[in-house]
């Protein structure tokens, strides 16, 4: 399966602290669950350890929402939540 992540999901990464290797650790790995508008999305917890926005987290959750086309998923946005 091919993972491609659109540019506005590139953007929301950028604006929220997930790389590439951890989207698609999600898409890989996460645990799947219906989405709005027939998407689906995919939840995974990282071990984080560190600083965010002047804040220590120890977990970064990441949502990814996309589409499967054909083999390929289309990653369309990125949520990521730190506890």
């Amino acid at each position: 399966m091919a993972i491609k992540i659109h540019p506005h999901a590139r953007q929301r990464m950028k604006e929220r602290g997930a790389t590439d290797g951890e989207v698609i650790k999600t898409v890989e790995e996460g645990e799947e669950f219906l989405a709005k508008f027939g998407r689906v999305g995919l939840r995974r917890n990282f071990s984080f350890e560190s600083i965010w926005r002047r804040r220590n987290y120890k977990t970064k959750q990441l949502e990814v929402y996309g589409v499967k086309e054909g083999k390929d998923f289309i990653v369309i946005s990125v949520i990521v939540k730190y506890f």
